[in-house]
């Protein structure tokens, strides 16, 4: 967790601890002046306006600038809003990918329901109460923008008289030989499921088995190992199998069978064993027996970091990727995200064979459990950044409406995003939905089937050549 971030989540404690007890104090004398059988109405009404306006969890100040950078020579414009519609500054230059940099400003209302850009025929969200520097993604709209006809307005929010339009050329990596890494069953589907689905020659490599947190499997009547055991059985099926959807055939996926959570500590003592968590199990073999290709921790079935740097140098000796798929690790906070990029890092350090490209994506956000935020479907604006990123290239291809629906029943079939939410999820989404208009997919119950199946992916393009 960083400093900032330490910091914001202390300064929310602590203002949490006095509005609760401002809160009790408040209620106490409402209960003196106008009944005692008025404090558990008011704790219900205060409880639902909790849930349906202050459950989000932001690490950041709305009122705070995304803070980007883009690489030296991007092409870039100033453009003006204008009856309605984004008016180029000169004409349109070369490139798939554009990013609109804009100040948004909320209206009253939208510190109550959800503000947007509605831009063409997309709609980018952004947090309540928003006010500062945002960056829409406008990318598969160029048609229009270059005979400044994209209409575009706020609502619940007003937008600036001008703005900066970046521009980014990238080639159809999807053209290219891709190796995608998942550091667990369904990562690559949640972030590339559109790139791989129409990639001439791909190969899927799956970190971990995926066990813990196996609870649910334990209503089986079988005890936290057995639970973990088959969880970990079942989502190792899934990294294999699930791409077939995608037309990935089984010889092109791997699964490597490390455990959860273990990869960060397997990285600061290389040599060492790190069984699970959760199952007891020591040897990741079991795991194993369906991939394609005999590699080095097959020998003696390690978890060690040794053997996973070895494993991945093997791989990428055998597939030869041009591109690799991988967790951004500056901005995917997940332990296990930013262990997986570290490893294919020191991999392709010590491999013959050298990709030229990382694409780099992002499943979790240190700031925003959120993002990206508004409906399934909808266009991916880039997400939080208040501190400032490297300077990364993006690209962000555009998912057809069949697309976006096989990912969605990809993500169907995943085992992990199958359960039904806790009733009191329920209960918010049903708080949320009618007093502050927020919808769900029909396609899926969890959070992801509304985050990951959208308009645009978003890849961060770095040159792995100098």
């Amino acid at each position: 967790m960083s400093a900032r971030k330490q910091r914001l989540l202390k300064a929310h404690r602590r203002n949490k601890r006095v509005f609760l007890v401002a809160f009790l104090l408040v209620l106490a004398l409402l209960g003196f002046w106008l009944g005692w059988w008025m404090v558990p109405l008011l704790l219900v009404l205060a409880w639902i306006a909790h849930e349906a306006w202050f459950a989000d969890h932001l690490f950041y100040r709305a009122a705070d600038d995304y803070q980007y950078r883009f690489p030296s020579g991007t092409p870039h414009q100033t453009v003006n809003l204008e009856a309605g519609s984004v008016r180029l500054s000169e004409p349109l230059a070369e490139g798939e990918t554009l990013i609109l940099e804009l100040e948004v400003k909320t209206t009253w209302l939208g510190r109550w329901l959800d503000p947007f850009v509605q831009v063409g025929d997309d709609r980018q969200e952004f947090e309540r109460g928003v006010k500062g520097r945002r960056f829409l993604n406008l990318s598969g709209q160029g048609a229009m923008l270059a005979q400044s006809s994209l209409a575009i307005r706020g609502r619940y929010c007003t937008l600036a008289a001008a703005g900066t339009l970046w521009v980014m050329a990238n080639p159809d990596y999807a053209q290219r030989r891709v190796m995608i890494l998942a550091p667990h069953a369904d990562d690559a589907e949640l972030a590339a499921f559109g790139l791989y689905s129409r990639s001439e020659e791909v190969s899927i490599v799956t970190l971990t088995q995926g066990e813990i947190e196996a609870e649910h499997f334990q209503r089986l009547g079988l005890s936290e190992s057995q639970a973990a055991r088959l969880k970990g059985r079942l989502r190792s099926w899934d990294s294999l199998a699930i791409p077939l959807w995608g037309g990935v055939p089984v010889n092109r996926c791997v699964q490597l069978g490390y455990y959860c959570l273990q990869l960060p500590l397997m990285a600061e003592e290389p040599a060492k064993s790190f069984g699970s968590r959760e199952s007891a199990d020591t040897d990741i073999r079991p795991v194993r027996r369906q991939n394609p290709l005999s590699l080095p921790a097959d020998i003696d079935g390690a978890p060690t970091w040794q053997n996973l740097i070895a494993d991945l140098v093997a791989l990428l000796e055998h597939f030869r990727p041009e591109v690799v798929v991988t967790p951004h690790p500056e901005l995917d906070p997940h332990s296990d995200h930013v262990a997986s990029t570290r490893a294919v890092l020191e991999a392709i350090a010590a491999s013959a064979w050298k990709p030229a490209t990382l694409l780099m994506y992002a499943n979790h956000l240190h700031d925003n459990d959120r993002w990206p935020m508004g409906l399934a479907g909808a266009g991916i604006a880039l997400p939080p950044a208040i501190e400032p990123l490297p300077a990364d290239k993006l690209w962000s291809p555009l998912l057809s409406r069949d697309v976006q629906l096989d990912k969605a029943m990809a993500l169907a079939m995943e085992h992990d995003l199958q359960e039904a939410p806790v009733f009191k999820r329920q209960l918010r989404r049903l708080i949320q939905q009618v007093l502050a208009g927020r919808r769900w997919p029909a396609t899926g119950s969890n959070e992801f089937f509304r985050k990951a199946v959208r308009r645009h992916e978003l890849f961060w393009v770095r040159d792995l050549s100098d």
